[in-house]
């Protein structure tokens, strides 16, 4: 599997990044507190946030803002609800290896729905027609509902937030998806890139609001994106997260991780 290379490369990285130092026994709750944050690697973690922090202010930010520029928000819906369907053969899987018969069903169904009435996906007749909302699965829920524990969480540059246990769902995600065997040759590869790009344009767009806002109130955006990211994976895992309508490939500072974070209002909109 090509991914798991890089898997492990990024989990050796962290651990020769060295730990953060663990407080001594004698202080109970800054213990309490190391332990919850699960941060073991923090130094290395907060490198990396710098510099996806470049990254973004260069690159991705930048373009996300132009595509919300050039397309009017029912277009960026449209392209969000086809990339939820194109999605929906992983979310799918996730759902019968859960024992998630009904959540199955409801995917299979929305799945038929949009690719027919739905025009491929672009208009999300599933839910508005028949009351079948969007919802999120992936290996790394799949992984935790089997039991399997999270690990230390991890700071990755444009993947963002982010765990061993997420980071190897996200790599079986990839190759279990039918649109990574599907065809081979020059046109299909250009076709699997265009259809990456989209997905980090429409994810960084989605939440261009909710990180400015972030980093213009927080004392410490890390600190922040990080008790925010795990309450929301646990919310995701336990199926109590938001639903998600459009159900469209992670959340856009974290690719790969389930339930889209919501759209926020224009406040420029009449």
């Amino acid at each position: 599997m090509r991914f798991a290379p890089i898997l492990a490369s990024v989990i050796l990285l962290a651990g020769l990044a060295g730990c953060a130092a663990r407080p001594p026994a004698s202080d109970p709750e800054a213990l309490e507190e190391f332990r919850a944050n699960n941060d073991p690697v923090e130094p290395f973690n907060r490198a990396m946030y710098s510099v996806n922090n470049a990254i973004d202010t260069v690159a991705l930010r930048p373009a996300a803002q132009a595509y919300r520029f050039v397309l009017p928000q029912p277009v960026r819906d449209g392209v969000r609800n086809a990339l939820g369907n194109l999605r929906a053969p992983t979310i799918l899987l996730n759902d019968v290896l859960q024992g998630e018969p009904d959540r199955a069903a409801t995917t299979a169904a929305r799945f038929m729905i949009n690719s027919t009435l739905g025009l491929g996906g672009l208009i999300d007749v599933a839910a508005w027609q028949f009351g079948l909302p969007g919802h999120g699965e992936d290996f790394g829920q799949t992984l935790a509902v089997w039991g399997v524990g999270e690990g230390p969480y991890l700071f990755l540059p444009v993947l963002g937030p982010s765990n061993p246990r997420d980071l190897l769902g996200y790599g079986v995600d990839a190759v279990a998806s039918p649109w990574f065997w599907f065809g081979q040759g020059e046109v299909v590869e250009a076709l699997r890139w265009a259809y990456a790009g989209i997905g980090v344009l429409d994810a960084r767009e989605g939440v261009l609001d909710a990180l400015d806002e972030l980093n213009r109130s927080s004392l410490d955006p890390y600190s922040t994106l990080r008790s925010a990211y795990r309450q929301r994976r646990n919310a995701e895992i336990r199926n109590t997260g938001t639903v998600a309508p459009e159900a469209a490939r992670g959340t856009g500072f974290g690719v790969g991780t389930g339930v889209p974070v919501p759209r926020q209002p224009n406040p420029t909109a009449p």
